[in-house]
């Protein structure tokens, strides 16, 4: 299968061949036929399975197939949890757009509140917004729900991660037009996304595109056993200073730990950028520039800043502390291996980690290769805890009888020490 044979306009087709864009993902081939149909849809798809294009196709072709007739406010609004996965939305459908004439904008925070409302006042075909954003410039009566035809929720998960599931509800009540909706996750368990499913879709389509074995073989995983955080400090600096790592992002799980990391790195000589969450706009578009550019080849990051970054070329990704969910690893590793490139994932365990760890092990259905640094080796053994289950014993029939009986004479035998005492 190709995207010509998809039905899609021929303005699609040219911005796609500019892009050397010839043959669909797997979920971009499960969503497109259904979501052209005009459908709702409901995906699973890991980060770099190409799930932006699955539903930036489907909706720009809706726009191509039923133009207005006079300018107005956004038809097709795209919701996001993180500035930075907006922006890369906000680039691929301007790529996707360039030999029409629709017009897309981005409404995220960072940004002078009088410089969105100018442009939400003119005309409008697509809007990707973080869902707080968007809803001030709402309540103000500077954007127009009313007009949306189709909702697009990206890493619907995230969303509910970092609270959005109200705003993201009173935006929602507001489009009385809307015919389609699209939401995307990278898992589809838990109450939250049925909730979001239930209440915002009708009749969906699931698709779930997990990824090939070529594809999984893409990222080589493997961990370190660690002692205790200089070791593990140690470690990241072994690796940082490696040839193969040529541009990598390290993985914290706070704030205050990629403050103490940024610090010890750059006593070892070693440059580096970061991202963090409530980190002003300008310091995050710096860091995430000097990243891209080679200025620095590492990027300390929490999950919450890094959730939709999109760096080419990206060689290795550590997990120095290990994510609190499954789901999350699946998206940091993410960052490497992309374009069809291979990458590296290393993952730095303490004795703490090890439940976690057995977590992400079964959610991938795979078993990460244990590595040991021959000057570096952990002094420690980590074994993983088990918890003895006592045998249960069931009783049927004579023998349940019988049971019953030495029971009412143990408590006989009780009963008569006590009265001769």
């Amino acid at each position: 299968m190709d995207f010509e044979s998809l039905d899609l306009d021929p303005e699609l087709i040219a911005a796609l061949t500019d892009n050397n864009l010839v043959q669909p993902t797997l979920i971009q081939q499960q969503v497109l036929p259904t979501a052209m149909e005009g459908r709702d849809i409901l995906a699973s798809a890991p980060t770099g399975t190409g799930k932006t294009l699955a539903f930036l196709l489907p909706a720009i072709q809706h726009l191509l197939d039923f133009p207005r007739r006079e300018l107005g406010p956004g038809r097709v609004l795209i919701l996001t949890p993180t500035r930075e996965l907006a922006s890369q939305v906000f680039q691929q459908a301007k790529m996707l757009a360039a030999y029409t004439d629709h017009k897309v904008s981005m409404v995220t925070g960072g940004v002078d509140y009088a410089l969105h409302a100018e442009v939400l006042k003119n005309n409008l075909d697509i809007v990707i917004a973080t869902p707080g954003r968007l809803l001030e410039y709402i309540r103000r009566d500077a954007f127009e729900c009313a007009a949306i035809e189709i909702l697009i929720l990206d890493e619907a998960d995230r969303m509910l991660d970092m609270g959005f599931y109200d705003d993201v509800k009173r935006i929602t009540d507001e489009m009385t037009r809307r015919q389609q909706t699209m939401l995307f996750s990278a898992t589809l368990e838990g109450r939250g996304i049925d909730r979001f499913a239930e209440e915002l879709l009708k009749e969906p389509v699931e698709f779930r595109a997990n990824p090939s074995r070529r594809e999984k073989a893409k990222i080589h995983q493997f961990m370190h056993h660690v002692d205790n955080h200089a070791h593990k400090q140690a470690l990241l600096v072994h690796w940082l200073r490696d040839e193969s790592t040529t541009r990598s992002i390290v993985f914290v799980k706070t704030r205050e730990r990629l403050a103490e990391l940024v610090s010890y790195l750059q006593s070892q000589d070693i440059a580096c950028a970061y991202l963090r969450g409530e980190m002003d706009q300008a310091k995050r578009t710096r860091s995430l520039n000097q990243f891209k550019n080679d200025k620095v080849k590492v990027l300390v990051a929490t999950d919450v800043a890094a959730r939709g970054i999109d760096v080419q070329d990206v060689s290795h990704v550590f997990n120095f502390d290990l994510p609190r969910s499954a789901e999350i690893y699946v998206h940091r590793i993410g960052r490497t291996a992309r374009a069809g490139k291979k990458g590296t994932a290393i993952s730095l365990v303490e004795a703490h980690d090890l439940r976690i760890f057995g977590k992400i092990e079964r959610y991938t259905e795979e078993t990460i290769k244990r590595r040991v640094i021959q000057d570096l080796k952990p002094k420690n053994k980590i074994t993983a805890s088990k918890t003895k289950k006592k045998a249960k014993v069931t009783t049927t029939g004579k023998n349940k009888a019988s049971a019953k009986a030495k029971l009412k004479a143990k408590k006989r035998t009780k009963k008569n020490k006590s009265k001769s005492k």
